[in-house]
């Protein structure tokens, strides 16, 4: 495979036969740096050398791929760590076991045609916000930024909008105030004078000042039955997730751009490579979760969440690191 030289690995080692070949991936707005990860273990064939054989369902937003994983109709979902705790609070457990970003890479920017005189949060009340869906990690954490900001999420419109074409046609029609979303649009939308941000965490600096400490991001989760019951099925995905993040920290963004679909480039390459070379510390270097990561993220959610009021949040029922070991020391 394309640029496969970049890691040595002995495919003997902890070899596990998967229980389960056949794996369903939920995702939503997979043309997202926030994804990356994924993309790069599907393209490169990385599932296919660890004996499945996965198919990916791109949805509108992440709420949307929850909902697939729920339903029955996903096995496991690339989705943010944040439903790990909001569904553990619905009494619903569900498992992260692969980090792709340690930055949430989500921008909130107002609209330059809509709100040109914006001076504080407090201007946003009563305003349509465009997230990727309601629910999803963009709403989640534009509901922060209102909170610090003295607004309540019923102060506010939330309007799903996706995460490529729509979203862009949606801030330039006038029919959003405010774009709550990730690059490569929020570059494009930069580039071009449309937004003014008011948020950003697509560095590890930017999200330590909006959140106050390390915020996971972008995770593959499933129910904690299914890791149960498919463990070696668990460690071949995270196998094949570690070795793209590795595969990632050397790679140029020029072999990115030859990897990903070329309609994830919105039509503009050059974009795209700056765009990723603004992003790539947000990348998870090695798939683990760090520690004080989840207690950043409940501490997210209070804030605005009132289904979490009184719930005693069991945080490391949410996430585990034990298979991200196993296929560090495999992937080298």
């Amino acid at each position: 495979m394309f640029l496969a030289g970049y890691l040595t690995f002995n495919s003997n080692l902890f070899a596990q036969t998967p229980e389960k070949t056949k794996v369903s991936i939920a995702v939503g707005g997979k043309n997202l740096f926030y994804y990356l990860p994924l993309t790069i273990a599907e393209q490169l064939g990385y599932f296919k050398d660890e004996g499945l054989d996965v198919q990916i369902s791109d949805f509108a937003g992440g709420a949307k791929a929850l909902q697939a994983l729920i339903g029955g109709s996903a096995d496991v979902v690339s989705g943010a760590f944040e439903h790990t705790i909001s569904m553990q609070a619905k009494n619903q457990r569900i498992t992260a076991f692969v980090l792709q970003g340690r930055a949430p890479q989500i921008v909130m920017g107002v609209s330059n045609k809509t709100m040109p005189n914006f001076k504080t949060i407090a201007d946003l009340k009563g305003k349509k916000i465009g997230v990727t869906a309601p629910g999803s990690s963009t709403s989640m954490m534009s509901n922060f930024v209102l909170a610090k900001g003295g607004l309540k999420p019923t102060d506010v419109s939330y309007i799903g909008v996706g995460a490529s074409a729509g979203a862009l046609s949606a801030l330039r029609s006038g029919s959003i105030d405010v774009i709550v979303n990730l690059d490569p649009l929020i570059t494009m939308l930069q580039q071009d004078n449309e937004i003014r941000i008011i948020s950003d965490t697509r560095t590890l600096k930017d999200t330590n000042t909006v959140f106050g400490g390390p915020m996971p991001a972008a995770t593959l989760y499933a129910s904690a039955d299914f890791i149960k019951k498919y463990p070696n099925t668990t460690q071949a995905l995270t196998n094949a997730m570690v070795r793209a993040l590795k595969w990632l920290q050397k790679a140029t963004p020029a072999d990115v751009a030859k990897v990903v679909p070329e309609s994830y480039q919105l039509g503009d390459r050059a974009l795209y490579l700056d765009a990723f070379n603004k992003m790539r510390e947000a990348l998870s270097p090695d798939g683990m979760i760090p520690e004080e990561g989840p207690k950043v993220a409940l501490h997210t959610l209070e804030a605005f969440d009132p289904e979490l009021a009184g719930k005693n949040i069991d945080l490391s029922q949410t996430y585990t690191n034990e298979f991200v070991k196993k296929a560090d020391a495999k992937y080298k």
